[in-house]
């Protein structure tokens, strides 16, 4: 579609245009105006400030990170390269239960796995609506779409958090959990894996998840367990989202153990059965290793555990925790005793079950990178390059038309992101320019931090946050409020007819 505008800021010409629906891309020209997509299409009559040619490339949405613990980097790293170098333009924060806010806790008293995304009670906000107002008076270069963390309403709410919260503590949370949404906050995610979690009943969710429903919020969880009682797990995530009335995203979907590997087959079974009865999605990112605390019950699954960070000893973080235990003259165990706090990768997945999750019509693409470690995942800097060089160009998992929609129109969809995600007149201008030919994740677990390849152009409304391989130091990025986003949850099996 042609614009009738004459003027634009920006004009790529003869690209290959991704619009992030899943439809066959097609070449044409696409054209920017302050903070939106003015037209695609032949735009032979538009002259724009600036003109690139974009033979060779590819444009597309920006990428939508829809598992982050970014919530603290947004305002420490404002900037925000290990995102904008890969392509993404907005990020979902608040997951596995966690969130900065509303959280007042004394001196002392964050708790594992808070130490993922705070140091010390003061990164922490009391009131939801003081971090969103955080996040405006210094704008970060992305988009953020902020979650509740179940969790954080139990410490605020509890004085033990190792048992059921009583009916008046459920009370209390309830009434948090509606002054965050009303503040602007996006749904609530639980992490019901975690310690500060572990202990809650279904009921309890339900009866948090419920607040959701009458404001069009939305749920998302790190399930009670990724292992042998994976299935169990889903049963009770579907019952939560179905008893709430409220849309279920799973977080990083995966089976964990070796004993486990393969069990992708009857989990992604289960996940399609319970689509077809409510609004059910996942995300997953693409690598074998997951990464968070070091917790020795984690390692159990484990066939090689690195550290990316400790307390006790900094000096351990990228070092395999064997080498570790045999300097210290101990075993595993009791070297990640000693280390604490601290954090680890986890080599626990099954890459046949990684690519079988990927190709799940219901898949989106989510980092869950840990932005705060000294020695992180690569996922933190490689996902979305990953997947769109190693799974759909070098191994044709998926189409890249495909594999773009996984990041683009699929999350703006769940999250009700209004005007994102889709290359289309009007659309805000998020974009991403890239190589097809060449974008690769560069981020290895002995560097994790290098950039990825094929990565030429980021905009975030309008304005470059990422160029030649730098930030720009532009931070045009936007706190998106619950009252900026449309409907959630993805109708089921809706893409499996675009």
């Amino acid at each position: 579609m042609a614009t009738a505008a004459d003027h634009a800021d920006l004009v790529i010409r003869n690209t290959r245009l991704i619009d992030g629906s899943g439809a066959p891309s097609v070449t044409g020209d696409i054209a920017v105006g302050d903070d939106r997509i003015l037209g695609i299409g032949d735009l032979g009559e538009t002259k724009g400030a600036v003109e690139i040619d974009g033979r060779g490339r590819a444009v597309a949405p920006g990428f939508i990170d829809v598992h982050t613990h970014d919530d603290r980097a947004l305002l420490a790293d404002p900037e925000m390269a290990c995102k904008a170098s890969q392509g993404v333009t907005t990020v979902v924060t608040g997951n596995c239960g966690i969130s900065l806010a509303p959280l007042d806790v004394a001196a002392g008293a964050l708790v594992p796995p808070f130490d993922l995304i705070a140091e010390v009670p003061a990164q922490a906000f009391a009131e939801f609506g003081d971090y969103l107002a955080a996040l405006d008076g210094a704008p970060p270069a992305l988009n953020a779409v902020c979650q509740v963390g179940h969790s954080t309403l139990r410490v605020g709410a509890m004085d033990r958090l190792d048992r059921a919260a009583d009916r008046g503590e459920v009370a209390a949370m309830r009434r948090a959990l509606e002054r965050a949404l009303d503040a602007g906050a996006a749904g609530l995610s639980t992490g019901l894996f975690y310690a500060p979690a572990s202990a809650a009943p279904t009921e309890e969710v339900v009866a948090l998840a419920e607040v959701l429903r009458d404001r069009g919020a939305i749920h998302t969880t790190h399930m009670r367990d990724e292992g042998d009682q994976v299935a169990e797990s889903l049963a009770e995530t579907f019952r939560i989202g179905a008893e709430a009335g409220v849309p279920v995203v799973i977080s990083h979907h995966k089976v964990i153990a070796a004993p486990n590997h393969g069990r992708t087959r009857e989990t992604l079974a289960l996940i399609e059965a319970a689509r077809a009865r409510q609004p059910v999605a996942l995300d997953v990112y693409p690598y074998v290793a997951g990464s968070t605390i070091l917790d020795p019950k984690r390692m159990l699954g484990a066939s090689r555990v690195l550290v990316t960070w400790s307390k006790a000893r900094p000096d351990c973080a990228g070092r395999d925790l064997d080498e570790i235990a045999d300097e210290m003259g101990c075993d595993p165990d009791e070297a990640a005793r000693r280390l604490q706090p601290a954090g680890a990768i986890y080599f626990m997945m099954d890459e046949a079950d990684v690519r079988r999750v990927l190709a799940s019509p219901a898949a989106m693409i989510g980092s869950d990178g840990l932005p705060h470690d000294a020695h992180p995942h690569p996922r933190l800097w490689g996902t979305f390059p990953r997947v769109l060089g190693h799974y759909a160009r070098d191994l044709g998992l998926f189409s890249l038309e495909d594999a773009v929609h996984r990041m683009t129109g699929l999350p703006a969809a769940q999250f009700g992101l209004v005007g994102r995600g889709a290359l289309s007149p009007g659309a805000c201008a998020d974009l991403v320019m890239f190589d097809p030919e060449t974008v690769i994740d560069r981020a290895t677990y002995e560097n994790p931090t290098r950039t990825a390849a094929g990565i030429d152009l980021v905009m975030v409304n309008g304005r470059a946050v990422w160029r030649g391989g730098a930030v720009t130091g532009a931070r045009p990025g936007r706190a998106l409020r619950l009252r900026d986003l449309g409907p959630k949850g993805v109708v089921p099996n809706s893409s499996d007819g675009r």
